[in-house]
């Protein structure tokens, strides 16, 4: 089959092509590998240049020659190794994959072939008194697999010629950039249960995997490195830490080897900051490094090697760049580099996810860049403006075109939801959100957990995270955060959620909160951990490097973005892969292939330029046997019942708004200047592809637009904002509002100049993303008199209830199959109630029903002094728009005419209260038959009717 994805490698070959920018809009293949270098890319200029790695590509060549000249020079150790790494006959649970090959290759190359492959090639240093060697290598692309191979090959060596000790050595120190990593590389202890040595049978025999077990490893986090603090208010002054007392501190038993090598994982993280070099503390931390962690790092290895020696050290991260203090150059690559195999390369290969950035919208574009304004969000002034306010409160409204960008990515999140629970993943997709401050971190949860944003889904308390940098960074620490009960009581609230085994949720609760919060974040999208059920995770900082959650498919940025390093970073973390699925696809050079599938992460507020770089669990448990899944059918959304959820009826004198329309001054909302629509395509160097874009756009799901769950939204807004002016109930407030918003949406006060914004959909999306303007238009305009009314009371926190929010349940009763129903099936407690869904789904004169069991429609009544829940049987929508509630009864009891008075209250307060349709209600008794009478009494018109089974009408 054709390619229609930007993969076209084999991840397990060299690369043949290479797709190179023409344009912002275009990509041209291109044959042969793609030169080693990286882009610099200028976000406040909008100017791009490209800096190849002129010696990275000379040692490609040298490589490439010794390899094909058979390995001059290395030992029969190493020969033994490499034969057996290329053997791709042998049977491993992984393969390798070309990158990791040609990583190791080059690293042995430098230490072991002769001086004739090297000649003219001299690898720059840091300017320390020990050599360092990077391999620059892709988020995604196996760098642990490599560290593996690396201690592989030194130690055997080592053992095997133990008088080379300035080329191998046994004793292994491992520097993590956190905890998180350093306990990700514990599969690098020969011991573990889970190796990579066993993995990926890393070793030719048993007796040389006998051998391994010999080294003698320490991986340690950076923080280990640090010096210990004076204590100032000691009796005893002990005087700083000597190095000799230092390195028996930081490297334990390893204290007792010499020559010993050192891999620094996430090496980016660890230079030597040049005596010249002006760099800033807020260089820096645009480019997401700590300058105390950065030189801490390395200075503690200057200490090691003064007392033991490091014979070598080897550097791995994907982003090997070092601030340099310079407005020309924000960054600059480590001169150490002698392998590279960049994101680019790692997209063309399919081992990362692609990145899909906005290409367009419907709206008006930035005025300076002519790109859409969701392309790098925090330009806008209105969007700096406001989330650099101080003093914000976390309910104060989000701007607009964020809410406008987040209702777009939301769509696009809730499809991707759709199709990975038909598909049986066990974890849902993750947003992930990058803001600038913790104020606006603190409002964008609001946002999701209050329910301002647009999309039900996300409505989420329970799978929506904040993560409290100060909390996370002493959790890296192993120290104790300041108290806060509140946001202890959250993480304690999503492990409740979480849908895990018992004990292992009472180990989690028993955690200090930086514990606990560690365990959640770490384990992001992994079945039968604390983070299994997160879908939305909010962070001030870019979340560690060893965040290796695969199931981020989408990204929110909401800060500066002054570097093209600090957006590769941030797309970083949602790289991962999901699944290494195969599919044949023909390839560049005329051969077909099996490539991986491609994957992608949508992009909003991110301006990249430079492209570089849960787990999918089982079946879900099956169903009790004899059972059946009672569900509702989202397909079936045009026989969706909704209703009002009333908690009682009042008859009250209470302060009433009014607004005069006559006088409300027009609102004009211009539909030029609102996103609706997003095109995003495959983009890599800069270029996207526009023959490959994809659309969000927000008339497509018309359903989610419903003016009553709109004007209910709105209504809250409103709400939020008159609470404490309002001398009436609050309750009886929000109904009011939801009337008023109602009223000027319809009204000639709301002017769209625009006839082809003027059909209904998109009139309501315009609302939607524009409900703050509104809310406030209308409540400036609003005026408060005395009214006595007949009101019902309604449950704030679910004030519309729906039988498409039935959550999925089984039940073994006996069930009748629905057609007329949103609900699968209706379960049905006797023959009465059989026969009746029968006849309902035969009459033409009933549009949709429901059976209500499990819907959550109920009436509250009084019943010999204690408050009841009255569940009345079917609800129905009939062909002339009215709702029926109807009551099946056997046998009548006093109780049964009190719950029907009751129901009979609840209808009259909703049809007075208008808003939600003409209801009526009615009950059959004793005779079947006697349905089809009642379903043409309520038919005939669509005006309010009384009941007909209850022989005579209810009083009032």
């Amino acid at each position: 089959m054709a390619n229609p994805s930007l993969i076209i490698s084999s991840p397990f070959e060299p690369p043949t092509h290479h797709w190179r920018r023409k344009s912002d809009s275009k990509l041209a293949l291109i044959a042969g590998r793609r030169p080693a270098g990286y882009e610099i890319f200028d976000t406040r200029n909008n100017t791009i240049r490209s800096v190849e790695l002129e010696r990275v590509n000379r040692i490609r060549e040298r490589v490439d020659a010794w390899r094909a000249a058979g390995y001059p020079g290395v030992t029969s150790v190493t020969r033994q190794l490499l034969g057996h790494w290329q053997d791709g006959e042998i049977s491993r649970q992984y393969a390798f994959y070309f990158c990791q090959l040609e990583a190791i290759e080059t690293l042995i190359w430098h230490v072991e072939a002769l001086p004739d492959y090297k000649q003219g090639i001299a690898v720059p240093g840091d300017g320390g008194a020990w050599e360092r060697l990077c391999s620059k290598m892709a988020t995604g692309s196996g760098k642990t697999t490599v560290m593996a191979m690396i201690i592989t090959w030194q130690v055997l060596n080592a053992l095997t010629y133990p008088k080379r000790t300035r080329d191998f050595s046994r004793a292994v120190f491992i520097v993590a950039p956190g905890l998180t990593v350093k306990e990700r590389l514990q599969v690098l202890r020969p011991g573990h249960p889970d190796n990579y040595y066993d993995a990926f049978a890393l070793c030719p025999n048993e007796g040389l995997r006998q051998r391994l077990n010999q080294v003698e490893i320490l991986i340690e986090n950076w923080h280990n490195l640090m010096p210990l603090k004076e204590q100032d208010r000691s009796v005893v002054k002990k005087g700083a830490e000597s190095d000799e007392a230092y390195v028996r501190r930081v490297l334990g038993r390893l204290a007792a080897c010499k020559d010993i090598i050192v891999i620094n994982d996430e090496a980016h993280h660890a230079y030597r900051k040049p005596a010249e070099s002006k760099v800033s503390k807020r260089d820096a931390e645009a480019l997401g490094i700590d300058l105390e962690e950065a030189t801490r790092w390395v200075e503690g290895l200057d200490r090691i090697h003064r007392m033991r020696r490091i014979s070598r050290c080897f550097d791995l991260s994907a982003t090997p760049f070092a601030p340099t203090g310079k407005t020309s150059t924000e960054a600059a690559l480590f001169d150490w580099v002698v392998s590279d195999f960049g994101l680019y390369d790692a997209i063309e290969a399919g081992l990362v996810k692609t990145p899909r950035v906005v290409i367009r919208d419907n709206a008006l574009p930035n005025a300076q860049t002519y790109r859409s304004k969701l392309y790098h969000l925090y330009r806008e002034p209105e969007v700096a403006d406001d989330l650099n306010a101080r003093g914000a409160a976390p309910e104060q409204p989000l701007p607009q075109i964020v809410q406008e960008a987040y209702t777009l990515l939301g769509a696009d999140w809730r499809e991707t939801l759709t199709a990975w629970q038909a598909n049986k993943h066990s974890s849902p997709p993750v947003m992930l959100t990058v803001c600038n401050r913790t104020e606006t971190a603190a409002r964008i949860e609001h946002y999701f957990r209050s329910g301002d944003a647009h999309w039900p889904e996300l409505h989420a308390p329970a799978r929506t995270l904040r993560v409290d940098s100060r909390v996370l960074d002493k959790a890296e620490l192993g120290e104790t955060a300041a108290s806060d009960k509140a946001y202890e009581a959250v993480l304690q609230a999503i492990v409740e959620a979480a849908n895990i085994m018992p004990t292992r949720k009472a180990e989690l609760l028993a955690l200090k909160k930086e514990e606990l919060l560690r365990a959640i974040i770490d384990n992001v999208g992994k079945r039968g951990t604390a983070g299994q059920d997160l879908q939305n995770v909010i962070s001030v900082a870019m979340l560690s490097e060893g965040w290796d959650a695969k199931n981020v498919t989408h990204i929110m940025g909401l800060r500066a973005f002054t570097s093209q390093l600090l957006c590769e970073q941030v797309i970083g973390r949602g790289l991962r892969r999901v699944s290494y699925d195969t599919e044949p696809v023909v390839c560049p050079d005329g051969r077909e292939r099996m490539l991986f599938k491609a994957e992608y992460v949508n992009v909003f507020g991110v301006p990249l330029s430079v492209f570089e770089g849960g787990d999918e669990g089982g079946p879900p448990p099956p169903p009790p046997r004899n059972s059946t899944q009672i569900e509702a059918i989202r397909d079936r959304s045009e026989l969706e019942i909704s209703w009002p959820n009333v908690l009682r009826v009042d008859v009250v004198v209470r302060s009433e708004l009014k607004a005069d329309w006559s006088k409300v001054p027009v609102l004009k909302l211009d539909p030029a200047k609102i996103h609706v629509s997003a095109d995003l395509a495959p983009a890599l160097g800069g270029a996207a592809e526009l023959s490959k874009a994809v659309s969000i756009d927000l008339e497509k799901l018309p359903e989610d637009f419903r003016l009553q769950r709109l004007l209910f939204v709105a209504a809250r807004k409103a709400f939020a904002g008159m609470k404490h002016g309002f001398t009436g109930g609050p309750e009886y407030l929000v109904q009011q509002l939801v009337r008023l918003v109602e009223a000027f949406f319809l009204s000639d006060r709301l002017d769209i100049p625009s006839l082809f914004h003027q059909e209904p959909l998109r009139k309501r999306i315009l609302f939607a993303l524009s409900i703050d303007v509104i809310v406030q238009h209308v409540v400036d305009h609003l005026q408060q008199v005395n009214a006595e009314r007949l009101e019902p009371v309604f449950d704030n926190e679910f004030p519309i209830g729906s039988t498409r929010n039935m959550r999925t349940w089984y039940t073994t009763k006996p069930c009748v199959e629905t057609v007329k129903s949103q609900i699968s099936h209706a379960v049905v407690d006797s023959t009465w109630e059989a026969y009746t869904a029968n006849v309902l789904e035969q009459r033409g004169s009933v549009a949709a029903y429901a059976k209500n069991d499990h819907l959550g429609f109920q009436i509250y009544y009084l019943w010999r002094g204690s408050r009841r829940r009255f569940i009345p049987d079917f609800l129905i929508e009939l062909a002339n728009g009215k709702h029926l509630v109807l009551e099946i009864k056997g046998e009548d009891s006093d109780q049964n005419r009190v719950k029907r008075m009751a129901l009979d209250a609840w209808v009259r307060a909703v049809n007075a209260r208008g808003g939600f349709g003409t209801w009526c209600w009615d009950v059959v008794k004793a005779e079947p038959s006697k349905l089809d009478d009642v379903l043409v009494h309520h038919s005939c018109n669509a005006a309010p009717s009384g009941p007909i089974g209850e022989g005579v009408l209810l009083p009032g």
